[in-house]
C-alpha cells in the first residue's frame, strides 16, 4: 500500500511535522511474471527508470537517453531485491537501489535533485455523479482512493486522504471541499500534519461523458486555474503529476547548481544536552543539499555548525524549511519579528 509514503503511521496525529521522510524513495515495486533472471533484469530496469523520476521529481526522467542506457549497468546502482507474494497471490519484485549511488547518476544526468524530506499534501476530493455529491474516502471511492495513493508513491509525494470520520466531518463536508472554504480545511489537515491542502471537485462536463476536476491549493484564489477535462482515473492522476511538478520546481535543487560547493555557519539555540546536539548533526546531514557538518563552538545558549554544501543559500533553506526540528529563531525581547532571508539562525524543537 502506498500509503506507507510516509515514515511512520504515527505521524498521522502528531501536529508539530512541517515535512515527512520518504522512506522508499530509492526503491520501485514493479508486478512480475516469474522469478526468471531475464524477467528480473527487465523489471529491475524499469525500476531504475522509475527511481529517477521520484528523486528528481521530474516526470520526464525516464524517457533519458543517457538514463536509458545507463540501465544496462544496473548492478552498479542496485543494493538488493527480494520477491513479494503476499499480495493477493500476485509476484512482485522489490528493488532497493544505493541512494549515494543514485543522487551521482541524477548529477550527471544533469537532472533536478529533490531530497527525502517532503510535504505532506492533504487531498480533500468530492465528486458529483447523478446529481449527487461526496466526498473520496477508501469506503465511497475505493480505487480512486488507491489510485491518488499508487499515482503519488510513484511520484515520491507523500499524501494523505482524509479518513472523513466523526472528527472531519465535524469541520470538513461537501460545502468547504466544493467551495474551497479555506479556513475549515485547513484546520481539519492539521490532524493529519498536512503541510499543504489541496481542495478539488470532479463532475460531468455537460452534454458529454467527459470528466471536468477542478484542484487548487486551499490559499490559492480561483478553482480554473487548475482545470482537467477527461477520463475519471486519467484526469486525477494528471493531477497528482501536476502536483508534484509543482512541488518539486519549489523545492527540488536546480541541477546547475550541484557543483556550486559552499560553506555556510549555522547558529542553533535551544539544545539541552550533547544528545540533542547530536541529533541535530544527523538531521543536517540528512538534508539533501549538506555534504559535511561540523561543530564549531558550544556555549551555554547555543552551538554553532559549519556546513559543507551544494547549491545556494536558498537551496539551504529550502531544506532547513521542510525539517521540523529547525525553527527561524525568533528573539522574544523583538517587539517584531522579521525573518531575514540570509539567516542561518535557527531555534532547535525536540523531536
Amino acid at each position: 500500500m502506498h500509503r506507507l509514503l510516509i515514515s511512520a503511521i504515527s505521524i498521522l496525529f502528531c501536529f508539530s511535522i512541517s515535512a515527512v521522510e520518504v522512506t522508499d524513495l530509492y526503491q520501485d515495486i514493479l508486478k512480475v511474471d516469474d522469478k526468471t533472471r531475464d524477467t528480473r533484469l527487465a523489471a529491475s530496469r524499469k525500476a531504475l527508470l522509475n527511481v529517477l523520476v521520484k528523486v528528481s521529481g521530474d516526470e520526464t526522467a525516464d524517457q533519458n537517453k543517457q538514463a536509458q542506457q545507463r540501465t544496462k549497468d544496473i548492478s552498479d546502482y542496485m543494493l538488493k531485491f527480494e520477491y513479494d507474494e503476499r499480495a493477493n497471490g500476485q509476484l512482485k519484485l522489490v528493488v532497493k537501489f544505493e541512494a549515494r549511488k543514485i543522487n551521482a547518476l541524477i548529477k550527471e544526468l544533469n537532472l533536478p535533485l529533490w531530497g527525502v524530506q517532503r510535504p505532506l499534501v492533504a487531498i480533500w476530493l468530492g465528486i458529483e455523479d447523478n446529481w449527487r455529491r461526496e466526498l473520496v474516502t477508501q469506503e465511497s471511492y475505493p480505487q480512486l482512493e488507491q489510485l491518488i495513493y499508487d499515482k503519488a508513491g510513484r511520484r515520491g509525494l507523500p499524501v494523505i486522504v482524509p479518513l472523513l470520520d466523526l472528527q472531519d466531518r465535524r469541520l470538513v463536508g461537501i460545502p468547504e471541499v466544493w467551495g474551497n472554504f479555506s479556513e475549515p480545511v485547513e484546520e481539519a489537515s492539521r490532524r493529519y500534519s498536512a503541510e499543504r491542502s489541496i481542495t478539488a471537485r470532479m463532475y460531468k462536463e455537460t452534454d458529454s461523458e467527459n470528466w471536468i476536476l477542478d484542484w487548487r491549493f486551499t490559499n490559492d484564489d480561483l478553482f480554473d486555474s487548475n482545470r482537467l477535462t477527461g477520463d475519471k482515473q486519467q484526469i486525477v492522476s494528471q493531477m497528482i503529476d501536476t502536483l508534484a511538478r509543482g512541488l518539486a520546481s519549489e523545492y527540488a535543487i536546480d541541477p546547475n547548481a550541484y557543483y556550486e560547493q559552499a560553506t555556510a555557519s549555522l547558529t542553533l539555540k535551544g539544545t539541552q544536552s550533547f544528545v540533542d546536539i547530536e541529533r541535530a548533526k544527523r538531521r543536517l546531514l540528512n538534508l539533501s543539499v549538506v555534504t559535511e557538518v561540523t561543530i564549531v563552538r558550544k556555549t551555554s545558549e547555543f552551538v554553532e555548525f559549519k556546513l559543507n554544501h551544494t547549491g545556494n543559500l536558498t537551496d539551504l533553506k529550502k531544506g532547513l524549511g521542510l525539517e521540523s526540528s529547525f525553527k527561524d529563531y525568533k528573539d522574544p525581547r523583538d517587539f517584531y519579528h522579521v525573518v531575514d532571508k540570509n539567516s542561518l539562525e535557527y531555534q532547535w524543537v525536540t523531536p
